[in-house]
């Protein structure tokens, strides 16, 4: 085993052993892919039997669970659970929520925050129109990622392997006549969404529904937060959609903005 210099190690550090479990979390907390105690064990170079020692303490609290080779760990339920809570529940909220009823007020449908949690979609937040004909969701619910415009973004945004490993583990259920269904039809449908910066879901969900969405950019690594307009049919087409694209654009940057300044009250 190559032995890693000291400042390309990952810190995993605290005055207390929670603390430096804690520490250890937030580096698995930023993995996308499932990882192995010896992968651990040379990105930080703490001792296998300490590392061992820790990652039964998650593994037993649910926060942590082994994958199927028995050999390597991915985040468990209860880690999953917490994040969703976190999102819901921010100290941000009345500051995205207010910028989501701006949007609405601009365009004149309704909006929503969404972030990928698992092989789902789930609602961060909403702020529905007022027009008399609309399609009623609220914060915490959750939508497929291949037949809705942010899973398509946040699918987009993933590598291959990434992708396969999410999309393998759930079926491609068609909920319309226009849900794309395999996967070749899909890719092909990502490659578009990287190329023109957005994603649209024309009735591939619900029946008569249109939504067309973008990503919120973040310089932290790759976006997990994507804001969206939904509306009838019967009031916007695919084509019409293209002309909210701007306003959308604006509202990524503003909650992006606000994504920023938190961290920064956090550092």
């Amino acid at each position: 085993m190559k032995t890693k210099n000291k400042s390309d190690l990952a810190a995993v550090d605290g005055d207390t052993p929670t603390l430096r479990l804690f520490s250890l979390l937030e580096l698995i907390a930023k993995k996308d892919e499932f990882f192995s105690l010896q992968d651990l064990t040379e990105e930080t170079n703490i001792p296998k039997p300490s590392l061992h020692r820790m990652l039964q303490q998650l593994e037993s609290a649910g926060i942590i669970q082994r994958d199927g080779d028995d050999r390597h760990y991915g985040k468990g339920a209860r880690l999953r659970h917490m994040a969703e809570n976190v999102l819901l529940n921010s100290t941000t909220h009345s500051a995205r929520h207010n910028l989501l009823s701006q949007l609405r007020d601009e365009v004149g449908e309704s909006c929503n925050l969404t972030s990928l949690s698992g092989g789902e979609v789930i609602y961060v937040d909403r702020v529905e129109t007022e027009a008399p004909l609309r399609f009623h969701l609220h914060p915490g619910s959750r939508v497929p990622v291949h037949c809705s415009a942010t899973g398509k973004l946040f699918l987009a945004n993933m590598t291959p392997s990434q992708r396969r490993r999410l999309l393998g583990n759930s079926e491609m259920t068609a909920f319309t006549e226009k849900t794309i269904t395999d996967l070749a039809s899909l890719e092909e449908e990502l490659e578009n969404v990287r190329a023109c910066g957005y994603a649209i879901d024309n009735e591939e969900f619900l029946p008569g529904l249109l939504c067309v969405a973008v990503l919120v950019p973040s310089k932290r690594g790759k976006s997990n937060l994507a804001v969206a307009i939904q509306a009838p049919i019967m009031r916007l087409k695919a084509d019409q959609a293209l002309h909210f694209l701007p306003a959308l654009q604006r509202a990524s940057l503003a909650f992006a903005k606000i994504e920023e300044e938190s961290w920064g009250e956090d550092s």
